[in-house]
């Protein structure tokens, strides 16, 4: 057996891992595709404020930042549609106000703790068995939902008017994705961080559009970039001792600019 798998914290990390890496990767070539992928990076500041509140009032963290990340995440379709503005602005406002918030409570509660980094640089390796479960019943329950209305999600991906024309709640399915979002953001903070954790959510599907030749191929390559990125980032974290999170998101990077060069020499002539 590979040294890597006899220890429990590593099995944990890359069980885990995984899991979140593919419900990150399927759910980011939506996003892609449909110009929304800076949300990610706006809910991990909100996360941020929903994990200082849990630690300042001594709650779960991980729940708190759920619902803060879910209430966010519909908040800023409801300000998109009553307001009128854009979707980047509403990002920007309650990113904003989410890192603020989480600063503030920082603040009072005396001092940016242990617990608090961790949230922020990610700490996967430290996941304990509950936390494992937990993300990966999460993670199946998003991949389900995205299986279930995968046609509805492809044409509202692609042809919204056309979709409402049809009659496909697109309201309705601009929610469920805005949720599941807001779910695999708290799930990525396990694994990179706060501060990467919209990497998980863009580079590995970024990579798999790049030599994909249809949508269902581009939703299975970025899976299989995902899963390698925390394969391989756990390993060059225990082979070499480094930082995991920056590890993943290394290789994912890597991974992108190395099928990007496939893409390019496909159509060099």
């Amino acid at each position: 057996m590979n040294p890597i798998l006899t220890y429990g914290f590593l099995q944990r990390a890359l069980l885990a891992g995984v899991f979140i890496a593919v419900a990150c990767a399927v759910l980011g070539v939506f996003l892609i595709l449909r110009r929304d992928a800076m949300i990610g990076h706006g809910l991990s500041h909100v996360t941020f404020g929903g994990v200082a509140l849990g630690l300042l009032l001594n709650l779960l963290p991980l729940l708190v930042a759920l619902l803060a990340a879910v209430f966010c995440a519909l908040a800023i379709l409801k300000l998109r549609e009553k307001a009128g503005v854009y979707e980047d602005t509403a990002i920007g406002i309650f990113s904003s106000v989410g890192m603020a918030v989480g600063i503030v409570l920082a603040g009072l509660a005396g001092s940016f703790n242990v617990g608090l980094l961790s949230y922020l640089f990610g700490n996967v390796l430290a996941i304990d068995p509950l936390e494992v479960w937990v993300a990966v019943a999460l993670a199946v329950a998003v991949l389900s939902i995205v299986a279930l209305f995968y046609q509805e999600f492809l044409f509202l991906t692609f042809d919204p008017e056309s979709a409402r024309t049809a009659g496909v709640n697109v309201h309705g399915l601009d929610r469920v994705l805005a949720v599941l979002t807001a779910v695999t953001v708290v799930l990525g903070m396990k694994v990179v961080g706060l501060l990467l954790v919209a990497a998980l959510l863009v580079i590995p599907s970024a990579a798999g559009l790049q030599v994909a030749k249809n949508f269902r191929q581009a939703i299975i390559v970025s899976s299989v970039a995902g899963a390698a990125s925390v394969l391989g980032g756990l390993a060059a974290a225990f082979y070499w001792d480094l930082p995991p999170s920056g590890s993943i998101v290394l290789l994912a990077a890597a991974l992108f600019v190395a099928l990007l060069a496939v893409r390019v020499a496909r159509s060099t002539p």
